[in-house]
């Protein structure tokens, strides 16, 4: 059992921020309201012709900076709670690398490796019509998340324009290229990653030339992460996904896993590592691990278990409050969730303005401009973890929370 909720996680790691910055209580009522959760239960019937109740969230954290921007996720484990603190990480994901966006989060509750395609269209399109109310490209724009895909999105987009009465791509991002979908941005995240990675490495005059990987989640995020680390040189020694871990000492083959995850949807077929329990990888020593799955998966009981030099957060708060200190009392090094897996939403972003403006721009353009903002959000960080002496977590909600605070500062509290 976690020892923090996800909410709790997100309000610790805001006090620790505003106790960098010496907020006063209001500021830190600010920065701790969320504004809006919108809950629906829907009917869908499925391949047999039964009727089955579906339960879906959708919070918009924050819209001080922009419309609300984020994810939606198909996982059993959906809540209220986690969409909430989802929706902040949000918010001060897209303050740290400065777009004009505030947070967001949805979810179903529902187990899509049991559902047919016709019957989570069926879900997709019942829940962004629950939903409509608060939607749009100028209210709030969902993205694909856990078990979420670029086809959710086009199901959801054709969902909004039908009531609209005309075509509305910006409504989403992470859609199909055939539907303005923009070049680059599935592989957004675990780029970003990657990149995030290699300028740590760089920022101690190292490089991640031989550097061995643990990654915990071989998804859409955790696999891209482990394609383009490997390409810059590190060795993916570990996965793992919900079921199965694999470990390879001399290194895995990256193309072969995701040839594999794409042909069954797990790892469980594939016969060229050793197999082992997922949690089992946790056990690798290794230079960097990183998390690409889900919350809390980095604890109180566990945290001084690890032999890795660094944690790289693919996914959202992998790493609970009492493993920060464990972890940064062990002298082990955290990049955190709103910088580490950013590049998503920023792809998310660029895909939004070519939506709006009809012009559309090439992959390498669209990689430039993602590594441009990743490197320069990691300095800004990276300075002022150096300067004030605090952890790169505390250090990235110090730039967050400024940023957002300064909106404040010029518009004011209503009325």
């Amino acid at each position: 059992m976690a020892e923090f909720s996800v909410v709790e996680m997100a309000m610790r790691q805001i006090d620790r921020g505003a106790e960098a910055l010496k907020l006063s209580e209001n500021q830190i009522r600010l920065l701790k309201c969320s504004k809006r959760i919108l809950r629906t239960t829907f009917p869908v019937e499925m391949d047999d012709g039964t009727i089955r109740l579906f339960t879906g969230f959708r919070c918009q954290y924050s819209d001080i900076r922009g419309p609300t921007k984020g994810g939606v996720r198909y996982h059993p484990n959906v809540s209220e709670e986690e969409v909430i603190a989802l929706a902040a990480w949000m918010t001060w994901k897209c303050a740290l690398v400065d777009l004009p966006y505030g947070g967001a989060k949805g979810g179903v509750i529902c187990d899509p490796l049991k559902l047919s395609e016709r019957e989570l269209e069926h879900i997709t399109r019942r829940f962004t019509a629950e939903i409509m109310p608060i939607l749009g490209p100028d209210k709030d724009i969902p993205a694909p998340d856990v078990f979420t895909t670029s086809k959710t999105m086009a199901w959801m987009m054709d969902t909004f324009s039908m009531f609209a009465g005309y075509t509305e791509p910006a409504v989403v991002t992470g859609k199909p290229e055939v539907l303005g979908g923009s070049k680059g941005r599935k592989e957004a995240t675990g780029r970003g990653v990657a990149i995030i990675t290699r300028e740590f490495y760089r920022a101690q005059g190292k490089k991640l030339d031989g550097c061995t990987v643990i990654i915990q989640g071989f998804g859409n995020v955790g696999s891209h992460a482990a394609l383009f680390l490997s390409l810059m040189g590190a060795k993916i020694i570990a996965v793992s996904d919900q079921n199965t871990g694999l470990i390879d000492k001399n290194g895995l083959n990256i193309q072969e896993l995701m040839n594999c995850t794409d042909r069954n949807r797990c790892l469980e077929p594939y016969i060229g590592a050793t197999h082992t329990k997922p949690d089992d990888i946790f056990d690798v020593k290794a230079d960097i691990l990183i998390p690409a799955a889900l919350e809390n998966q980095i604890r109180k009981d566990n945290a001084d278990s690890f032999q890795v030099g660094a944690i790289v957060e693919g996914a959202n708060g992998p790493v609970t409050p009492d493993a920060d200190e464990i972890l940064e009392q062990k002298g082990i090094h955290v990049i955190p969730d709103i910088l580490a897996n950013a590049g998503g939403v920023i792809v998310s972003h660029y895909e939004w303005a070519q939506a709006l403006s009809g012009l559309y721009w090439e992959e390498t353009e669209v990689n430039e401009k993602l590594e441009k903002k990743l490197v320069s959000s990691f300095n800004e960080v990276w300075r002022r973890s150096q300067n004030l002496k605090i952890p790169l977590r505390t250090a990235a909600y110090v730039v967050a929370i400024a940023r957002i605070l300064e909106v404040y500062k010029y518009r004011g509290i209503f009325p």
